[in-house]
């Protein structure tokens, strides 16, 4: 299970997490592991490994919780295993949004169309130095964005933005 989670924070695609009803235990660290957590607002979390006698420590959710909500917030969360509700989700920013049972799925489906607009390449690596970000340095972390940057504008996908921004036309990219 850890190995499906290491795939859900590497795979270059976003992965949008559409959070109804109680997510527990390793259902509560999948949704963790999406990149948007988008929770219904009868949602809730929670981190049961040591209500079972097991140990929180499963799958990576104690180097990713205290990334997410901080070391203070997720020590208590996966040591008592709590509820954790929708808006405390959120003002710990383990949601990323909270919405109405009802909307859940149309705020899932508009995110998920929204990316699919964007240019795959850059939502990539995107994605990819937030990951790095969390366990480098400040200098490092502008080195590698700055090396990005350069490489992404020499891509298909800025052409095609710049085409369709001069042209006043929708860019269509291609991940290139």
């Amino acid at each position: 299970t850890g190995a499906c989670v290491r795939n859900l924070r590497e795979m270059p695609q976003p992965v949008i997490a559409a959070v109804n009803g109680v997510a527990a235990g390793a259902g509560a660290v999948l949704a963790a592991a999406a990149d948007i957590r988008v929770l219904a607002s009868s949602a809730s979390f929670r981190f049961l490994f040591t209500s079972v006698g097991l140990s929180a420590g499963d799958m990576g959710i104690c180097w990713l919780l205290p990334r997410i909500v901080g070391l203070g917030r997720a020590t208590e969360a996966l040591l008592l295993g709590g509820k954790i509700s929708s808006e405390e989700a959120l003002a710990w920013g383990l949601a990323s949004r909270v919405v109405s049972d009802e909307k859940l799925d149309s705020v899932v489906a508009e995110q998920a169309g929204r990316l699919k607009e964007l240019a795959p390449w850059g939502l990539a690596m995107t994605k990819q130095m937030l990951n790095r970000a969390a366990s480098t340095d400040y200098s490092t972390a502008i080195d590698m964005e700055a090396f990005t940057q350069t490489l992404l504008m020499t891509a298909d996908d800025f052409r095609e933005f710049h085409a369709g921004f001069t042209g006043k036309r929708k860019p269509e990219f291609r991940g290139r």
